[in-house]
């Protein structure tokens, strides 16, 4: 296997509220991504999914932890060449397509902004072939760039995200919830123009998203996330196919199935951690074969292993 494009090691995002209180938002998380892989976070709201994504792009300075991207520690203080490439070579689609976008500017100034950054267009004439041509990447026109972002509908502006990320030809894209906000049918044809894109570009996603059934389509690896820990990781066929943290089981265990019949057999399991007696803060990652990896004590791993034992 090929050295991780993006290497996350023990990273820690704090947030200090009060001189007594502090929100420990994502708690010693480690987890590579490796060249034109997609790499799904999954879990609830408020469990730090998109907290690390804003911490590895560096929207917030992580509390302790080292990032390493394309080689370079993006996470202390970085010099000027490390951080032309941090913003070059990683971009972000942002979850509210139209709250990340500046209703004051046409669609082809916002796509072009990071050309015009960064000198990127020899021309005035190349910058506008380069917008044009992003625009139609993404299934939308070059007559568009003359538009304003209030003018689209909601799977338009997220396309404008996307092709805002794109023009960059970023080696990393952080996906954060870039389909929570849309229709269903939009949702497919937003996740499908992600795949075409990354088979053509050969970029890398850090795909952040609530939807199980979303993310075992398009990541190939998983990390499950709950309260800022990384309670399971591996690649999509192990946690579907064998889920070892009942954290994960009752996720899964939460997909509705199109099948009415199969759907009225369904049952959600649950899982309160304040009550499962499980301590986060104690476990240790253990190996659960391959590079499916829990967080755990070593008897709560023997248990679950025991438990998730094929019976003879």
């Amino acid at each position: 296997m090929s050295e991780p494009l993006l290497s996350v090691q023990n990273l820690k995002q704090y947030f200090p509220i009060s001189r007594s209180y502090t929100v420990k938002a994502v708690n010693g998380v480690s987890f590579d991504i490796y060249p034109g892989e997609t790499y799904g976070l999954v879990g609830e709201s408020g469990s730090g999914k998109t907290t690390i994504g804003r911490s590895i792009i560096r929207l917030y300075n992580p509390t302790e932890g080292k990032i390493t991207f394309g080689g370079r520690e993006i996470s202390g203080r970085m010099d000027a060449a490390t951080r032309a490439m941090l913003r070059t070579d990683m971009q972000m689609i942002f979850q509210d397509p139209m709250a990340s976008l500046n209703p004051r500017k046409k669609v082809g100034d916002i796509i072009g902004e990071g050309l015009d950054i960064h000198h990127r267009a020899a021309s005035k004439a190349d910058r506008e072939a380069q917008i044009g041509e992003m625009l139609r990447k993404v299934g939308l026109s070059p007559e568009h760039a003359v538009r304003y972002p209030h003018q689209f509908s909601g799977g338009q502006r997220q396309r404008v995200g996307i092709a805002r990320a794109l023009i960059m030809h970023p080696k990393l894209i952080i996906a954060d919830e870039c389909i929570s906000a849309l229709d269903v049918s939009i949702q497919a044809q937003v996740v499908n123009l992600m795949k075409d894109i990354q088979e053509e570009t050969k970029c890398a996603y850090l795909f952040i998203a609530h939807d199980l059934s979303m993310v075992k389509y398009i990541s190939d690896r998983i990390g499950v996330l709950h309260l800022g820990y990384m309670v399971e990781s591996g690649t999509k066929e192990e946690i579907f196919s064998n889920p070892i943290h009942p954290y994960t089981r009752s996720l899964i265990s939460a997909i509705p199935h199109p099948n009415p019949v199969v759907e009225k057999r369904r049952t959600s399991l649950t899982y309160d951690y304040a009550t499962s007696g499980i301590d986060y803060a104690k476990g240790t990652e253990h190996s659960a074969g391959g590079t499916h990896k829990v967080l755990a004590t070593d008897e709560e791993f023997a248990a679950w292993m025991k438990e998730s034992a094929p019976v003879d």
